[in-house]
């Protein structure tokens, strides 16, 4: 019979997680907060989109996309008590300035003309950033402590993929020509320019830091 107040180890002999994550609770309560800030301005841009595309392929596959990321910001709402208190409204901010100018500028393009810059705007910018930094936040935080997190984290991922397929194919179909083909760059080469001096989604630090250190070996 098995000794009862034998102590045991805290993980079976095939679980080797590790307890800490490079996360503590107040920079995930952060990261979270920011995800539901951006999470809320898709959804209205999306959803005001809807009104005015004129194409009625664009126009579905956009109302579809916006109650996802509505979805997501409750999920992230729900998850901001749980780690930090229960004034969600509090942490529910961009990361900084910049990032509220690059919102602005992938909001900026409404008229009937501009659905091109729309869709190049949110899928070959924003949603690849989105996925950036959700995978690094996968990645790195602690199965142990933070699993509801990660749990949530791959719901929206899941959504974000397949919403980038949808957008990126959209895109291809509005592309015809060669000034489409600059169009498309000239706004995609603006946003990115934004958002890259805003960090990323959460702020700089968004995917980690590329300080480290290179080995000798590797610079001689």
């Amino acid at each position: 019979m098995a000794d009862s107040k034998k102590p045991r180890p805290a993980f079976a002999p095939w679980d080797r997680r590790e307890l800490p994550g490079m996360f503590d609770v107040e920079e995930t309560a952060r990261r979270v907060g920011h995800y539901k800030w951006v999470e809320m301005r898709l959804f209205e841009a999306l959803g005001g989109w809807v009104a005015t595309v004129p194409e009625l392929d664009v126009k579905l596959r956009l109302g579809t996309h916006c109650y996802k990321h509505a979805w997501h910001a409750d999920l992230w709402n729900k998850r901001l008590p749980e780690l930090r208190e229960m004034n969600t409204e509090r942490l529910t901010v961009p990361p900084n300035d910049e990032f509220v100018t690059f919102m602005d500028a992938i909001t900026e393009p409404e008229g009937p003309d501009q659905t091109l810059e729309k869709l190049v705007g949110v899928y070959r910018v924003l949603i690849p950033h989105k996925i950036a930094a959700y995978t690094y936040h996968l990645n790195n935080t602690s199965t142990i402590t933070d699993a509801p997190t990660m749990r949530s984290l791959r719901f929206v991922l899941n959504d974000e993929f397949e919403d980038w397929r949808d957008g990126e194919m959209l895109i291809q179909s509005l592309i015809t020509d060669e000034a489409d083909v600059q169009r498309a760059a000239t706004h995609q080469a603006r946003c990115e320019g934004l958002i890259v001096k805003a960090g990323g989604i959460a702020g700089p630090g968004s995917i980690g830091s590329t300080d480290v250190a290179v080995p000798e070996e590797v610079t001689a």
